[in-house]
């Protein structure tokens, strides 16, 4: 057994608060093990006013996989949300820790829920999933597309150019800001990003004695649930520039409920589904439901991406 093991990370605060809950389960688990973490910077952190689908799958998590497969780091921490379905050849990814709130969290200078803002409010959101549900459900709202780390997109929110903005409930959670928090959106009205609230460890496919540690450290239904959400992605297409949102929920009795939506970036539809099942067929349950959405009529959001 290693004596040492190297995390990396993004450099973020968040991403750091991320990764440090990460290494100290693993230290957890095999006490005599030295933890430590070393940060890596992102396409998307070297860029941080370019729009994100302009920065392509990978924005936030090439980097610290090419420092994966050189060997300078043993585990990659993510955000699940931000790590493309597939992973480059060589390397694994497993879902660790128990899931933060999936929800987004609406933040403004008035302090009002989504249905209060007043016409015309200028609302910040960073994906076009969040653009388009948002569109959906107040289309006399502007919505505004944003970038910057959780911390600048609230300092943005009541700013010359923002009278809110939109941002994942898990983040605020982690850097303890609930406090600016007007609503947390219901996952029927702003459907989170499949994998949402869960982190990520990745690692060389190769390095069988770490993913048995690291699979210590994985908390069962919120495995189970990030898998059915990343099936329907995978089947979507993947990537951030899909319109697409999925939350599901694994009961006590290993049930497992997903919920869908979709709808074009001007808000001009939106579907809806949600698919039963068990927790153990996440799989079928994320293909299911998307081929429900294109039974819907969903399909030409997906065109050249199935």
């Amino acid at each position: 057994m290693r004596s040492t093991l190297t995390l990396g990370t993004r450099g973020s605060r968040l991403a750091l608060v991320q990764a440090r809950a990460v290494a100290s389960a693993l230290s957890a688990a095999a006490p005599d093990l030295n933890v430590r973490v070393e940060t890596v910077s992102s396409a998307g952190d070297d860029a941080p006013d370019a729009p994100l689908p302009s920065l392509g799958l990978g924005a936030f998590t090439s980097a610290l996989e090419r420092a994966l497969l050189d060997g300078r780091i043993d585990v990659a921490v993510h955000s699940l949300k931000d790590l493309p379905t597939t992973q480059p050849e060589g390397l694994v990814a497993l879902s660790v820790l128990r899931r933060e709130d999936p929800r987004d969290a609406l933040i403004n200078r008035w302090d009002k829920t989504l249905l209060e803002l007043p016409e015309g409010a200028r609302i910040g959101a960073s994906s076009p999933r969040r653009t388009a549900l948002l569109a959906f459900g107040r289309p006399d709202v502007a919505v505004l597309p944003i970038r910057g780390n959780v911390e600048t997109r609230i300092a943005k929110s009541e700013g010359a150019d923002y009278d809110g903005v939109v941002v994942a409930m898990a983040g605020v959670r982690r850097l303890g800001m609930e406090e600016h928090v007007a609503e947390t959106l219901s996952p029927h009205v702003c459907t989170p990003a499949p994998g949402q609230g869960a982190l990520a460890a990745e690692l060389r496919e190769d390095d069988l004695e770490l993913a048995a540690l690291v699979r210590e450290i994985a908390h069962g239904p919120t495995a189970a649930a990030v898998a059915a959400e990343r099936a329907l992605l995978r089947a979507a297409g993947s990537g951030c520039g899909v319109p697409l949102g999925a939350c599901a929920e694994v009961d006590a009795d290993g049930r497992m409920r997903l919920f869908a939506a979709a709808a074009p970036l001007d808000g001009s539809a939106c579907f809806r589904v949600e698919v039963t099942g068990a927790a153990s067929d996440a799989e079928l349950l994320g293909r299911g439901a998307l081929a429900e959405l294109v039974a819907q009529g969903a399909g030409p959001l997906f065109e050249g991406r199935v």
